[in-house]
């Protein structure tokens, strides 16, 4: 009873005093010493499967799985990455995810309600030329629709490695009434992370050992996408991110974009177009740019990305790389790339580097100070982790005094990882995170909440007295 109290008190405050929206409680906890244990399998734990750095954090299930199967509802589970309605009317109200499995959907969670609705089912099942595979992108776009992609790679012709948007995504409930397209003028590859820079360029990834960092620019006048008078996709420039000649792996320092289509998406002379076995003709980027005319910089399992802007007001990137357990970032102003966190980075639970602890960087979050969180691709149950990192200037890196990673949450569901760690834009001390593909087969979408320290609390209200 305390605790609920708390968390209403603790919301009402949020509400009463729009100043401080942009505080995030988030960021005040103890750093975990080490990772979760195991939770029995499919038992009550997993509702709350969660260590939390903080007794001030709090989880609870919001959604899962077997209540969509019960409820009459397509869900082919592995419930990947997450976003709300961001923009436009009724803000905040709607949480998306995906489905990261041979038959690929989206879920729409309804936070008035909290009714969960698949509003698309891919109609065919792999390897079926209908098939929708791995969907793992789940974004709002700066103009009110909503994009996801493929993270499934073959050999080609194959019919995958698309990105789609949803033009309709408030309004979808079903394949039949979904305004739902391919938006071929993105060029193909593993798509998993994306993201918008303040000029409307589209960032994306080709998630593979060797796989490149690309920008999609719009032919169309971002302000009159914004206005609905223009279709974004309808056609742009495909670039891939080189530095120096593009031969030197994981490389760092100053870089360029290399464009391998037209203003239309169509591929330069000596790019690689293939024919899907839809008949659908699309670029190749992940053949594009292993072409020496075109070659990338190769990084090792590039995944998620992460745009904030620093203390200097410079638009920065984050990268994810899988394989080498690192976190990039790329300065889309100076159009430099560096180091922002590895296993050199100090552990801020032992003042040492954090090494091995460090496993498998996947996904990336930021929350409302614009602190950012990497979440491990690991075991649930005995590795999977969500690191802080406490960069105190806001200058881009964690060289400073007291700066690092802290492990922030751990995962005690076997079989399972963290996904799609999302920070509700609306309410700086709300966030989700899902639970994907544990051995129970129940994936789960959880909501974190932050409250003041008992001090703090009694301050607060004291001051508002």
């Amino acid at each position: 009873m305390y605790k609920i109290t708390r968390i209403a008190a603790a919301a009402a405050l949020v509400m009463a005093a729009p100043a401080m929206a942009a505080s995030t409680y988030f960021s005040q906890f103890t750093p975990l010493a080490s990772s979760a244990g195991p939770i029995p399998i499919g038992g009550p734990g997993e509702a709350t499967p969660m260590t939390l750095s903080s007794p001030n954090f709090f989880q609870r299930s919001i959604a899962d799985r077997t209540a969509q199967l019960n409820a009459g509802q397509a869900n082919s589970g592995s419930w990947d990455m997450i976003t709300l309605n961001e923009t436009g009317a009724n803000r905040g109200r709607y949480l998306f995810t995906v489905f990261e499995t041979g038959s690929a959907g989206i879920q729409r969670h309804d936070l008035n309600t909290g009714i969960a609705t698949t509003i698309w089912q891919s109609p065919g099942v792999a390897p079926s030329p209908t098939a929708h595979v791995a969907f793992d992108a789940s974004y709002w776009t700066p103009w009110g629709t909503f994009v996801t992609a493929e993270e499934s790679w073959g050999t080609q012709p194959q019919p995958y490695g698309r990105l789609f948007e949803l033009r309709n995504p408030l309004a979808a409930t079903s394949n039949a009434n979904a305004d739902f397209r391919h938006a071929n003028a993105v060029s193909r590859v593993s798509h998993e992370g994306v993201q918008w820079d303040r000029k409307g360029n589209m960032y994306y990834i080709d998630e593979l050992n060797g796989g490149s960092i690309y920008r999609y620019s719009s032919a169309a006048s971002f302000a009159d996408v914004k206005a609905g008078t223009a279709d974004y996709f309808a056609g742009g420039t495909n670039s891939v991110l080189r530095v120096g000649d593009g031969n030197t792996a994981n490389a760092v320092g100053s870089f360029g974009w290399v464009a391998f289509t037209d203003a239309s998406g169509a591929g330069l002379a000596g790019a690689v177009t293939v024919v899907d076995p839809n008949g659908v003709s699309s670029v190749d980027g992940r053949a594009t740019t292993n072409l020496a005319a075109f070659k990338g910089t190769d990084y090792q399992r590039p995944e998620d990305l992460q745009i904030k802007t620093l203390a200097n007001g410079q638009e920065v990137m984050f990268v994810a790389t899988t394989t080498t357990n690192e976190v990039y970032m790329i300065n889309l102003d100076t159009e430099q790339v560096s180091i922002f966190a590895n296993r050199n980075t100090i552990d801020l639970a032992t003042g040492q580097t954090i090494g091995s602890a460090l496993a498998s960087p996947d996904n990336l979050a930021i929350d409302s100070e614009g602190n950012i969180y990497v979440i491990e691709d690991r075991n649930g149950g005995v590795d999977n982790d969500i690191w802080f990192a406490r960069d105190l200037n806001h200058d881009g890196d964690l060289l400073d005094a007291g700066e690092g990673l802290a492990r922030w949450a751990s995962n005690g569901v076997q079989g399972s990882e963290f996904t799609g760690l999302y920070f509700d834009p609306f309410n700086a001390n709300r966030a989700w995170v899902n639970i994907q593909h544990p051995n129970s087969g129940v994936d789960r979408m959880i909501e974190i909440t932050a409250v003041p320290e008992p001090g703090t609390y009694a301050l607060m209200l004291a001051g508002l007295a």
